[in-house]
């Protein structure tokens, strides 16, 4: 485990898979977490208590990017509870099929307005507080570089985080303030489930590692990215696959 103490993270969209694997991660590594969610207060509690069961500090808010006025609030609080931000994972997302035939101008707006806008407006209030030092990971997706068309909207969604993961690091580098993406490949959650079982084969025969990945794997790598040892990484892009090209 890396050291964390002392460092307060903010996880968002951590109530279930990838960011809870991210938020327990980071309490494991000393971190005191706020674990926001924004449907499932019961979900979000779960993970708190994981957290506190084990020795950490974290507690949960709630919160819908979607919705800008619920971002300064969310960052507000993480700043009376704790009294610092230090890190920012922007793992919130929406994920949803779609087909040049089936799209819609609502799924459009469902996808950017919380995948990129809530992304880059949480980031823009979380900057204002973020002391030199301070890490900003952006969770992407594989299929930002190997895009597919059954999920046109998703993928244009994933391929803007990765470009806004390179223009925040450029502005924020002076400032000592760090950004670094993270795209996971396929990761078993409870959100794919179902699809995960027509899925499995297909993907992990293309995955040189042999394997489905778990949310701990991809919160190892945020584990990373946020500790000194990714002190010279920033404005980039890491693969967390197994070797996976969509």
């Amino acid at each position: 485990m890396r050291n964390l103490s002392g460092k307060v993270a903010l996880v968002t969209g951590a109530s279930k898979g990838i960011g809870a694997g991210i938020a327990k991660r980071l309490a494991a590594d000393g971190a005191s977490v706020i674990v926001n969610y924004s449907r499932s207060a019961e979900d979000a509690e779960v993970v708190v208590r994981a957290i506190v069961a084990t020795g950490g500090q974290a507690f949960a808010v709630k919160a819908d990017l979607g919705r800008p006025e619920d971002i300064p609030p969310l960052i507000d609080a993480a700043v009376k509870r704790f009294g610092r931000l230090d890190i920012l994972v922007n793992n919130a997302g929406v994920y949803k099929v779609d087909s040049l035939e089936s799209i819609t101008a609502q799924s459009i707006d469902e996808h950017f307005h919380i995948n990129v806008r809530g992304l880059l407006l949480v980031t823009q209030a979380a900057a204002r507080v973020l002391p030199p030092g301070g890490v900003i990971v952006n969770i992407s997706s594989g299929v930002a570089t190997s895009p597919q068309p059954m999920v046109h909207v998703y993928c244009a969604t994933k391929g803007a985080v990765d470009t806004l993961t390179r223009t925040l690091g450029i502005e924020l580098g002076p400032r000592r303030i760090r950004v670094v993406g993270i795209a996971p490949g396929f990761v078993a959650t409870e959100g794919n489930a179902e699809s995960a079982a027509a899925m499995t084969d297909h993907l992990v025969g293309k995955t040189p590692l042999g394997r489905v990945g778990q949310p701990s794997d991809i919160a190892a790598a945020v584990s990373y990215a946020v500790s000194d040892d990714a002190a010279w990484v920033t404005g980039t892009t890491l693969d967390v696959a197994g070797g996976l090209v969509f």
